[in-house]
């Protein structure tokens, strides 16, 4: 898997706040990557697979990347196995 594009990502820097839970509501298997804010959610299509969890690493690297910020720094804290899934930003301010 490489790694994404910042190109035709939203600005997401301001959600680098330590200790922010960021829900994600996302859709595996979608024909390009792409993150479109909605109502209280933020809704992330991925091309990867729903399978062995690469949809969710899929989805924290795009997450990451709009937000200027690794990988690393983002916790599944809910939904290992579902589309609603919940990140906590563990990075820097």
């Amino acid at each position: 898997m490489g790694k994404p594009k910042k190109k035709n990502l939203p600005d997401l820097g301001h959600l680098c706040v330590p200790g922010l839970e960021i829900a994600v509501r996302a859709t595996p298997k979608a024909a390009r990557n792409a993150i479109v804010p909605a109502e209280g959610v933020l809704k992330v299509s991925v091309t990867a697979a729903p399978e062995n969890g690469k949809a969710t690493e899929a989805v924290r690297s795009l997450l990451a990347a709009a937000m200027g910020t690794a990988a690393s720094n983002l916790n599944l804290r809910r939904g290992a196995a579902s589309r609603s899934k919940v990140f906590v930003y563990t990075g820097p301010a």
